[in-house]
């Protein structure tokens, strides 16, 4: 508890500052620089690892990532406001770092390269060139159209891609068919494959849209309070070619393109 006749005096003969120093405008903008991650941040960029090994960090509270081949995209909005941009060319690796220590503090007072510090710890890690970094277009994605709408809960989602492991099947596929639609796990190329399907909604159309199983690069596992992980995404799919997984609160996104043999009646 504060004594107000103390307090009282240390303001009549000026040595306040002595027990409650003033934070001088250059000591905030030091402390601007530096942040911790949270565990969902974290997870979410293990997962952004698997679609590009490289990512261009942006100054504020969104991440974005694009497959080399330009076919998946990703975006998320997380908690934490970063302070500058900057790229990190090994992402996986730079999530290792982050690894050996309990909860590190990220200082980013320097232009070329990021502070890791713990306690008595400090790792210096490099920038990467932006240009040596695969990143999203700037302007916004829309789909050309909506023509089939359905929810896939995460626990769905795992379970048609362990299926897929199990049967080792390399293509995943949305069809509508009888007035269902069904979400599955199949090897198209061979009629008398094995498969694992999920009914997700119903139709009046006939279509089938592709999808190969290793461009499903999707948070699927049962989500925890620590990770804060969506447990369910609305599906969106276009006839040319285009898809759209977001997670209901809207904060995490994925758009993955469709195989060319895909077909819609």
């Amino acid at each position: 508890m504060i004594n107000a006749y103390s307090l009282a005096a240390e303001l009549l003969y000026g040595d306040m500052d002595k027990t409650y120093p003033i934070i001088t405008e250059s000591e905030m903008k030091l402390r601007d620089k530096t942040m911790k991650l949270s565990e969902k941040t974290l997870t979410l960029l293990k997962n952004f690892s698997n679609i590009n090994q490289s990512i261009l960090f942006k100054q504020g509270s969104s991440l974005r990532t694009i497959s080399v081949m330009k076919n998946i995209l990703a975006e998320a909005t997380i908690d934490e406001d970063l302070p500058a941009d900057f790229g990190i060319y090994d992402l996986g690796q730079f999530l290792n770092g982050l690894a050996l220590h309990q909860r590190p503090e990220l200082d980013f007072q320097n232009d070329g390269f990021v502070y890791i510090k713990e306690g008595r710890m400090r790792s210096k890690y490099f920038f990467a060139d932006p240009k040596v970094i695969v990143t999203p277009p700037e302007k916004e994605i829309t789909l050309p159209s909506e023509d089939v709408s359905f929810t896939l809960s995460t626990d769905q989602l795992d379970k048609l891609l362990k299926a897929a492991g199990i049967y080792q099947l390399p293509d995943l596929a949305v069809v509508g068919k009888n007035g269902v639609v069904k979400i599955l796990v199949r090897d198209k190329k061979n009629d008398t494959s094995n498969d694992f399907a999920i009914t997700v909604g119903e139709t009046d159309d006939t279509f089938s849209f592709n999808f190969k199983v290793e461009n499903v690069k999707i948070p699927c596992s049962e989500p925890d309070i620590k990770s804060g992980l969506p447990n369910a995404y609305e599906v969106v799919v276009s006839k040319s070619n285009l898809s759209r997984f977001r997670s209901k609160n809207g904060d995490l996104t994925y758009y993955i393109a469709l195989e060319p043999d895909s077909t819609f009646e």
